[in-house]
């Protein structure tokens, strides 16, 4: 598929081309390619997470990951998918609090003693 024809898909299914696609075809068509469809398997098909879960969860590993860009996305379309506002204040202190968990964690290197049943525990 050509880079136009995805941009037309991504626009039917976005309302717009995100600079993140574009940018990205600019680059690379077949990046592109490979990238929108995975976020057609991944993020926009019917699965086990809804669409709000779905971009919650990519609005926290933005976060985590000091992407501004696609922090500022994924809340934009956290709330167009039915996040209200103090689920996505909620959901920043949920990261601050486990960021710094985490690190205490593993700072102090901490052993793990809670597992998922059936995946090490006792």
């Amino acid at each position: 598929m050509d880079k136009e024809a995805i941009y037309r898909e991504i626009e039917a299914a976005f309302g717009m081309v995100p600079n993140f696609f574009r940018y990205m075809g600019e680059s690379d068509s077949e990046w592109l390619a490979l990238n929108w469809e995975r976020t057609k398997a991944i993020m926009l098909s019917e699965g086990a997470l809804d669409r709000k879960t779905k971009e919650l969860i990519a609005l926290a590993v933005s976060l985590v990951n000091r992407c501004n860009y696609c922090s500022l996305a994924h809340e934009a379309v956290a709330m167009a998918a039915g996040a209200s506002e103090e689920e996505i204040v909620e959901l920043k202190k949920v990261v601050e609090l486990f960021c710094s968990f985490n690190a205490i964690a593993d700072s102090l290197k901490v052993p793990c003693d809670i597992f998922p049943s059936g995946n090490g525990g006792g």
